[in-house]
């Protein structure tokens, strides 16, 4: 017998390791307990095992290696007492899982326990079994556990039941040996093994379409619904009662199950409406038993098939759990009318106003629960009530909640506004309240929907400056409020475009470029912010020319800013003062009026890559979307690598262009002249933000200060994009006059040499071009493949995407087999169209499929070895 496990009881280890100072003298106590419990095991010391596992138990609890100690378990377990097969299978439940290797060597002692003749043995083995139970295992001992469910003792039923459902979670092959069983549990008058049972019958309807068929039938039904019955209408019992409620337990667990038989059915649910609408209008909610059983009641009704007079019974029970005091019922309540807003949207509509009220609770959670729940709410007849309860608790709300409120705000205004003038109106009511907490893409959004509403400029230039006055800290109203400045200030100070809605106000010129001024020396002003200012200033110079002066003042100021790009346009911008004034009204004329529909498609990720097949059809892809694994086009449209060109941005990124912020200058494709790109981006290194000055040879001061008299006409100002490209088009220096364009081709050019497009072991593709009389944009291609190696291939398909410059169109293909070994080949014929033509060359991107022995292969590339001059 070992000195130390007979004489360290398990309460004196506990004592000895609470009593440990630090983790060292801890692992120093367990280390000395384990190695006492290891030297009994090696003993075989039957009096104390019972001790060693209780000790090894809490030392597994505290986190320390026990797995020496799995043996023991299995000796209790083997033991003739009920002490010591109790502590051998609770080390069983706590030292071993259902991985272990081990658990199979107990499977012979479940099965013994499981048939043994006193019930608190046969109770220990089905605890065991169903806490770690295996599949291995609940094949083996599934027969036992079914005839225990049948026992003679209630306690033995119940166990039996819990264990059945983790056998049918393990191998629900074995569901329909449970079926009947578990139909005549529900017919128990003992509730815990009614309960029991129900949870039974609820899994195996979850596992098997043949167990949820049985309990549907009429008769199995009918017993629940009574069942429920007289749960709901039963006398007062003390032993089941919880605050005035007759086991809410066994009320769940029914109304669960109904919710799984009823969901799909309708004949099923005609059975229980009846029942459901009894307990919803009986059942006491005072109480948070009562409320429980009214949630789930709720739920039931809400998942079955339609019965509009118990949804709307249940809506209502949820706006009253709106007004509870509890902010766990109110959380639930509004999760719930998240998903009844879907099946009864004009139920909901009816608590709208106790919705409202949760956006302004304390509790966080809650707000933005009601917030996502009330954006749901707004349709084209509320939103104007909705947004003026927003907008008014937007003055109030707390700061950190105040960037989801403005964000769900303007999804709403912008989603469902009447008319411009009122989305104008509330756009500048957020901003005003919140503008640093609205992202960049909503003051954008509202830039172009201002340029859009032309018979709205003075209005809103009008409406923004006097937002402006007290709102100078709002950054995302200032930055409206100086661009619409910049492009409508003559309206401003003249009046022009009232409504009647309006009050008259009184602007001068030299008020308006006050505000500009204010904008770029405040302190909270950012770079983006200070630059738009400054473009406004250059466009304010030629509307307001007896405020020329003092602008140059303003901007000469910022010569010696420390920032790059504000010193630049200081002195660009300067240089057009004084030095340009027969060009510079041209110049700075308004920005022509933006495409709202291709602005918004943009900003939702949605313009479409066209991508052609070779069957003909086109697929409209969304950038950024990810396109499941099986499509065959995913890589095909990543066309943004380094390696490919880069779509000229005066298409696409007009609004960038028109705010002056963040432009990337347009690639320059390997062995293109870099000369002419001076003459053609002077105008947009000028206006714009972020763009690197160019390099070449002259700085921007020589070019602005090189001669004028001989500029025959002057290119207007168009969406700052440069001018379109073709054969006969020049190109034209904003500021100096013309650069020769690169010589047009001949219409007959010459012939071009065919490419090896793409190679591979197994495969070759090679292109031939062609080009059509009088058409230089237009280039024929003729795609042949070879097959290199001694297989078919079948099922072949070519597909190819490229840039947004190009247009594809592709022929079908001449067949969709490929015989072996170059025996034979298939053709098909491109025609890309090329709207660069002369700056861009073609690039392409390929992907080949085909079968080959009825395996699917998949070849891709990206072709950038193109003739120059196509």
């Amino acid at each position: 017998m070992n000195p130390f496990s007979s004489g360290t009881r398990l309460r004196d280890m506990i004592r000895s390791i609470r009593a440990c100072k630090t983790a060292a003298e801890e692992r120093a106590v367990v280390r000395k307990e384990c190695a006492a419990i290891r030297a009994a095991i090696n003993e075989n010391d039957q009096d104390y095992r019972h001790r060693n596992l209780a000790k090894l138990m809490f030392i597994h609890m505290l986190g320390y290696p026990t797995h020496f100690g799995q043996m023991e378990c299995l000796k209790s377990i083997a033991s003739a007492g009920f002490p010591e097969k109790r502590i051998g299978y609770l080390g069983l439940m706590l030292l071993l899982d259902e991985r272990q290797e081990v658990l199979m060597l107990v499977t012979n002692s479940l099965k013994q326990d499981l048939n043994h003749t006193n019930q608190y043995i046969v109770g220990l083995a089905l605890c065991a079994l169903g806490n770690i139970c295996s599949a291995e295992m609940a094949r083996d001992l599934a027969p036992e556990v079914e005839r225990l469910l049948q026992f003679r003792d209630p306690n033995i039923r119940k166990k039996a039941a819990l264990c059945s459902i983790r056998i049918i979670k393990k191998v629900p092959d074995l569901a329909e040996n449970f079926i009947n069983p578990a139909a005549a549990l529900l017919k128990e008058k003992h509730h815990g093994v009614l309960i029991t049972g129900i949870q039974l019958v609820t899994d195996l309807c979850k596992v098997s379409t043949e167990a949820l068929e049985f309990f549907r039938k009429p008769k199995c039904l009918d017993g629940l619904v009574k069942t429920l019955r007289d749960v709901v209408n039963s006398p007062y019992a003390p032993e089941y009662d919880i605050a005035g409620i007759t086991d809410p337990f066994l009320h769940i667990r029914l109304l669960k199950l109904l919710r799984v038989l009823g969901q799909g059915d309708a004949d099923a649910s005609d059975c229980m409406n009846d029942i459901l609408a009894q307990v919803a209008t009986k059942t006491e909610s005072n109480k948070n038993a009562g409320n429980a059983i009214l949630y789930e009641c709720v739920e039931t009704i809400m998942s079955i098939e339609d019965n509009g007079g118990l949804r709307v019974l249940a809506i209502n029970i949820l706006g009253r759990f709106l007004s509870n005091r509890d902010n766990n019922i109110r959380y639930v309540a509004l999760n719930m009318l998240m998903k009844a807003i879907t099946v009864d949207a004009q139920a909901v509509q009816r608590h709208r106003a106790t919705i409202l009220e949760c956006v302004k609770d304390l509790d966080a959670s809650i707000r933005k629960r009601a917030l996502e729940l009330v954006c749901l709410l707004v349709n084209e007849s509320n939103v104007k009530p909705l947004t003026k309860e927003l907008i008014d608790y937007l003055e109030i709300s707390d700061q950190e909640f105040k960037g989801d409120l403005t964000a769900k705000i303007c999804s709403m205004v912008e989603k469902f506004s009447p008319d411009k003038i009122w989305y104008i109106d509330q756009m500048l009511k957020v901003l005003s309240e919140a503008g640093n907490f609205v992202k960049d893409e909503v003051w954008h959004a509202l830039i172009v929907v201002i340029s859009n509403a032309s018979d709205l400029h003075g209005y809103t230039v009008r409406a923004l400056y006097r937002a402006v006055q007290t709102s100078i800290e709002q950054e995302s109203l200032v930055r409206v409020a100086i661009w619409c400045i910049g492009e409508y200030g003559d309206m401003l100070v003249n009046n022009g475009g009232v409504l009647n809605i309006e009050d008259p106000i009184t602007v001068t010129e030299s008020d308006a470029v006050d505000v500009v001024e204010i904008a770029i020396k405040h302190h909270s002003s950012d770079i983006t912010t200070k630059a738009m200012a400054m473009v406004a200033l250059l466009k304010l110079s030629s509307r307001f020319p007896s405020c020329s002066e003092r602008i140059r003042d303003i901007i000469v100021q910022n010569k010696g800013s420390l920032v790059l790009e504000l010193q630049q346009r200081s002195i660009e911008f300067n240089s057009i003062v004084e030095k340009h004034q027969n060009i510079r009204s041209t110049l700075v004329e308004r920005m022509p009026v933006l495409d709202e529909a291709t602005f918004s498609g943009r900003r939702a990720g949605s313009l479409p890559a066209t991508v052609s097949t070779s069957s003909g059809t086109s697929l409209n892809l969304p950038n950024g979307v990810a396109k499941p694994a099986a499509a065959p086009l995913v890589d095909l449209l990543d066309l943004s690598s380094d390696d490919a060109p880069v779509p000229s941005s005066s298409g696409n990124d007009f609004l960038q262009d028109l705010l002056g912020v963040d432009i990337s200058p347009a690639s320059v494709q390997p062995g293109t002249s870099q000369a002419p790109k001076a003459g053609t981006d002077v105008l947009l290194d000028l206006l714009s933000i972020g763009s690197p000055p160019v390099q070449n040879n002259s700085t921007p001061s020589d070019i602005l200060s090189s001669s004028q008299d001989n500029k025959s006409s002057v290119a207007k100002l168009d969406g700052l994009s440069p001018t379109p490209s073709g054969g006969a088009a020049s190109m034209i220096d904003l500021l100096d006059g013309f650069v020769p364009n690169s010589p047009k081709p001949e219409d007959n050019g010459p012939a071009y040499p065919s490419i090896v497009a793409f190679e591979s072991s197994s495969l070759r593709l090679t292109f031939n071009f062609s080009k059509p009389p009088g058409n230089p944009q237009t280039t024929l291609i003729q795609a042949t493949f070879t097959n290199l190696s001694p297989n078919v291939y079948t099922d072949f398909v070519f597909q190819a995407a490229v840039p947004k410059f190009l247009q594809l169109h592709l022929d079908p293909a001449s067949g969709n087999t490929l015989p072996a070994s170059g025996n034979g080949s298939i053709t098909q014929t491109l025609r890309v169209t090329n709207s660069q033509h002369g700056k861009k060359p073609l690039v392409m991107r390929t992907r080949i499929a085909y079968k080959l022995n009825n395996r699917d292969v998949l070849e891709e590339g990206q072709i950038n070895n193109f003739p120059r001059d196509l």
